[in-house]
């Protein structure tokens, strides 16, 4: 494994620093030295790093995915529940970033996908194989949820998966367009419904919408 250099490590520190500033103001509408200032960084140096903002952009989503996806494993490793419990734990998990977390912590897909994607191909393209990996992670575990018998609905895991993802990203926006937690309640239960889970087969701390 090679060892970061500092010019990596610094990198890095840039593209982690602007992720809450990007995730609370949107990719146009942070400035090159609002993003070093964050960061630390003395001004004027942001081409040493990046060759043009929207690199910058490409590396900050590919970091963002890189973490949510660890994140998702994470979740999903728990090997003291079931299918179901670990598929609403990550609900949960979503449903309490944006209706009780910190900027940072909400969803920069949520944030950035109309704003960037008539402007940059390449930054679609991360978002697109992002969220297709997300999906592949939701449909593995709802496929073993079929086969513990957690999970009840019969449909292909990943349609079930692609429905429940979609389902998530348009209750999100709403919820920032009423700033109430009123859709995501609503989406955790048309879920529940959705995979045909009881109640008593989901962990009783993740029914945070009932």
């Amino acid at each position: 494994m090679n060892t970061p250099t500092k010019h990596d490590i610094a990198k890095k520190k840039i593209v982690d620093s602007a992720r809450i500033l990007i995730a609370e103001r949107g990719f146009s509408g942070v400035g090159l030295s609002q993003i070093l200032e964050v960061a630390g960084i003395p001004k004027g140096s942001f081409y040493h790093y990046f060759a043009s903002k929207e690199v910058f952009g490409e590396e900050l989503l590919r970091s963002y995915m890189h973490d949510y996806l660890i994140n998702i494993q994470e979740l999903f490793s728990c090997p003291d529940k079931n299918s179901a419990q670990k598929l609403f734990s990550y609900l949960d998990f979503w449903r309490l970033s944006h209706v009780k977390g910190q900027v940072g912590d909400k969803c920069l897909i949520v944030k950035l996908a109309a704003e960037v994607s008539d402007i940059s191909e390449r930054m679609r393209r991360i978002m697109e194989t992002g969220t297709a990996a997300v999906i592949t992670h939701l449909s593995q575990v709802i496929k073993a949820g079929q086969q513990d018998k957690s999970i009840h609905s019969s449909l292909p895991a990943h349609k079930l998966a692609s429905s429940l993802y979609q389902l998530w990203l348009g209750a999100t926006l709403m919820t920032k367009i009423t700033h109430s937690s009123h859709p995501l309640d609503e989406a955790w239960q048309t879920s529940r419904i959705l995979l045909g889970c009881t109640t008593d087969e989901i962990n009783p701390n993740a029914r945070m919408g009932e």
